[in-house]
């Protein structure tokens, strides 16, 4: 629970970046993996990769502008930083976005690339939640049950209280979700199958568990922003999941 780790001279690693790095270096070499055994270009796959990072960012900061805009007109420059000042729904619709694109320029099946990578995006949400918990940013709802963690030098979360730690919370369920995701790719599903299962179970997930959250973020009325994207998310996810269904009986 210490973003600072360590200090190489002037230069200090800090947590949350470093957690973030990881996942997502962790989260592109497992689709590597899974693209040599399809025979898919693996220099496609890094650039789609990039692609996917730059909607990544300019989504997640996009987002957090709208949901946080009295913060971001006090400091317009939080655009520029990298450990803080993200939304990761924003992120999450900014990198699919990102591929989209980068697959039609490409002329390349955006499903078959993109799904390469489904399993791969909940591991790295899953350890880039860990990053979350070293800062002490998503943190929860006070509580004085065993489970509950206090924090003692964070700069964001509240110090020497017990709270329900929605981040690891989030972290083991999403890395639960890629290992099921993984096994459920294992059985070469129809094409969407896997993204559709990510978007119903993700969504499912960060709805409750937004209920637990104590930290600072936008709402709209009685739901926070997160949870109003989940249900749009979850009702799309649906929609998708009937319209392969209804594919498979054409066929």
């Amino acid at each position: 629970m210490k973003n600072d780790l360590f200090s190489i001279g002037s230069f200090t690693v800090h947590g949350y970046g470093l957690m973030i790095a990881l996942g997502l270096l962790s989260g592109y070499l497992i689709a590597e993996k899974r693209a040599e055994k399809k025979g898919f270009d693996s220099e496609q796959l890094l650039n789609l990769f990039f692609a996917c990072m730059i909607g990544c960012i300019i989504g997640a900061k996009l987002l957090y502008v709208i949901v946080e805009w009295k913060t971001f007109l006090e400091n317009p420059m939080i655009l520029l930083d990298l450990e803080n000042g993200f939304v990761i729904y924003g992120g999450l619709i900014g990198g699919v976005m990102g591929g989209y694109y980068y697959c039609r320029i490409m002329n390349l099946s955006f499903l078959d690339y993109f799904e390469l990578f489904v399993p791969s995006l909940a591991f790295a949400q899953g350890i880039g939640r860990i990053g979350c918990f070293l800062a002490g940013c998503c943190y929860g709802k006070e509580t004085d049950a065993w489970y509950g963690i206090a924090f003692q030098n964070s700069l964001i979360a509240p110090n020497h209280v017990k709270l329900i730690p929605t981040q690891l919370i989030s972290s083991a369920f999403d890395l639960i979700l890629a290992a099921f995701l993984l096994y459920i790719a294992s059985k070469k599903p129809k094409q969407g199958i896997l993204l559709a299962i990510y978007m119903l179970c993700y969504s499912l997930a960060r709805f409750f568990i937004e209920f637990l959250r104590n930290d600072e973020r936008g709402f709209w009325g009685v739901f926070s922003t997160s949870q109003l994207i989940s249900i749009i998310i979850f009702v799309l996810a649906l929609f998708f999941l009937r319209k392969i269904e209804k594919n498979k009986m054409k066929g």
